[in-house]
């Protein structure tokens, strides 16, 4: 393995220091001194952090491990930085509905007469599908507004997206 900008002493005491830290903790494998090198930012260092370290600044790696496992009697494992649970960034505002529930509410807007309603709770149809749609309508000489309201909302969302 040979490291850009690095001569060989360096990273042999590099890994000298290494190996005598994972002794000391009784480690397995290099990852297992993470634990106990404390971070700025709280928390202890990832594994990645460690190895882009290792290569690209191993005398100040090799300073933290001495200073905080090698020149102490007993090392002590950093308490790990505080992560946000999982789903936690969902979005939780929203009502949601079964099938069912909607298909209900779908059926009382149209009774009623909503056409905005109807239009929200329906469900959405491709740009394809509007445009298959608006084919067979222009085929029946027949003209639905809203069919080509809702083509022309979905040409825009396109374009959007794009």
């Amino acid at each position: 393995m040979t490291l850009a900008g690095t001569d060989m002493k360096t990273f042999q005491n590099l890994e000298e220091t290494i190996r005598k830290a994972i002794q000391k903790i009784n480690g397995k494998k290099e990852n297992d001194i993470c634990r106990y090198l404390p971070i700025p930012t709280g928390g202890y260092m990832h594994h990645f952090t460690m190895r882009k370290m290792k290569t690209e600044e191993p005398k100040i790696l090799s300073e933290l491990i001495n200073r905080y496992i090698n020149a102490v009697e007993k090392p002590v494992s950093v308490v790990p930085k505080q992560r946000a649970a999982r789903g936690s960034r969902k979005r939780r505002e929203g009502i949601s509905f079964s099938r069912h529930e909607l298909e209900k509410l779908l059926t009382m807007a149209k009774r009623l007469g909503d056409q905005d309603m109807v239009s929200k709770l329906s469900p959405k149809k491709s740009l394809a599908a509007y445009r298959r749609d608006l084919i067979i309508s222009i085929k029946n000489n027949e003209v639905d507004e809203k069919l080509w309201q809702n083509y022309m909302e979905s040409v825009a969302a396109a374009a959007d997206d794009d």
